[in-house]
C-alpha cells in the first residue's frame, strides 16, 4: 500500500470520559490508566465538544445525567455532526428509556451503576476494537478511492469492462483498440492501482462500494 495515500489506520486509542462528577472522573482515570490506556476527561458535553478530542480514535464513556447536555444528547449531537464514535453509556437505576434511546443510536453498551470494574474494562476494550475496525475500513476505502482517481478515462473504461467479466478481445472491440493496446492499458491500470491480480483488483473496487 502506498504510504502517501490516506492516513495512519491504527493510531493510539484514547478513552474519553465525559462526566460532571469530579470524583467519578478521578476513579475512572485511575482504573483506565491501570491497564495502560491513555485517558482524557471532561466535566461537560460542551467542554468536550469544544476540545480537539471530538474525533480522537478510541471510545467515549458518557454519563447520562449531566447538567446541560446529557450523555444521550451528546451522542445525538455527534450523530448530527456526522461523527462516528464508539460510545459506552453509564446510567443510574430506573433510566431504562434513556438506555434504550442510547442503544438505538448505536451505543456499544449501557452499563448500570454500580457496575463492575472488569465489566467496564471489557466493554471499553470491545468499543476500541470496533473503533479500530471501522477506522481501518474507512482508511481502506479512502485509499482505494485515491488510487482509482489516478486512472485516465481510457483506463477507467477498460476497468469497467474488466469488472463486467469481458475478455481482452471483447474489451478491444468495445473501445476500438488492438488487443496489444488493451494489454498495455490493462497493465498500466494495474500498476497505478498497485495490484497484481484480478482478485486484488476486485477487492480494491469492492472497498469503495462497501
Amino acid at each position: 500500500m502506498n504510504a502517501e495515500l490516506g492516513a495512519d489506520p491504527t493510531p493510539t486509542p484514547t478513552v474519553i470520559v465525559v462526566d460532571d462528577d469530579p470524583e467519578a472522573r478521578r476513579l475512572l482515570e485511575i482504573l483506565i490508566r491501570s491497564i495502560g490506556l491513555p485517558i482524557r476527561s471532561y466535566a461537560s458535553a460542551n467542554e468536550f465538544l469544544a476540545s480537539t478530542d471530538v474525533e480522537t480514535p478510541g471510545c467515549l464513556v458518557l454519563d447520562v445525567r449531566m447538567p446541560g447536555m446529557s450523555g444521550t444528547e451528546l451522542q445525538e449531537r455527534l450523530i448530527e455532526m456526522g461523527i462516528s464514535r464508539q460510545i459506552v453509556i453509564l446510567t443510574g437505576y430506573a433510566e431504562v428509556p434513556l438506555a434504550v434511546r442510547a442503544m438505538r443510536n448505536g451505543a456499544i453498551s449501557v452499563l448500570q451503576k454500580p457496575y463492575s470494574q472488569q465489566e467496564l474494562l471489557d466493554t471499553i476494550h470491545r468499543a476500541i476494537c470496533v473503533d479500530q475496525q471501522e477506522r481501518a475500513r474507512a482508511h481502506a476505502t479512502l485509499d482505494a478511492k485515491q488510487r482509482l482517481a489516478l486512472l485516465s478515462d481510457g483506463e477507467r473504461a477498460v476497468l469497467d469492462l474488466l469488472l463486467q467479466g469481458k475478455s481482452n478481445k471483447e474489451i478491444a472491440a468495445a473501445v476500438h483498440l488492438s488487443r496489444r493496446g488493451i494489454e498495455a492499458r490493462r497493465a498500466s491500470l494495474m500498476r497505478k492501482l498497485q495490484v497484481d491480480s484480478l482478485a486484488e483488483l476486485l477487492r480494491l473496487v469492492l472497498a469503495v462500494q462497501d
